[in-house]
């Protein structure tokens, strides 16, 4: 989550264990998630870095995939 941090300047992260199960090739895979939040602009230089954060995190964790979702606030 550093890496986040140091680029945005900012990121909060979820510490509640939440297990996963799922089903991969007829193999029954577990993991520990994770869920990072960071509130920044809908920019395509952000959307970049995350895309970009995400393929080299799946590498580093050893996952078939990561999930990253957006979504769009309005403070009045």
């Amino acid at each position: 989550m550093l890496e986040i941090a140091d680029h945005f300047g900012a990121a909060s992260y979820e510490t509640q264990n939440v297990e996963g199960h799922w089903r991969y090739s007829g193999i029954l895979y577990r993991d520990d998630l994770v869920r990072a939040v960071v509130d920044v602009p809908d920019s395509a230089s952000n959307r970049q870095w995350v895309k970009q954060f995400k393929d080299r995190w799946k590498i580093r964790l050893e996952q078939l995939e990561l999930w990253l979702v957006s979504y769009r606030i309005e403070i009045e």
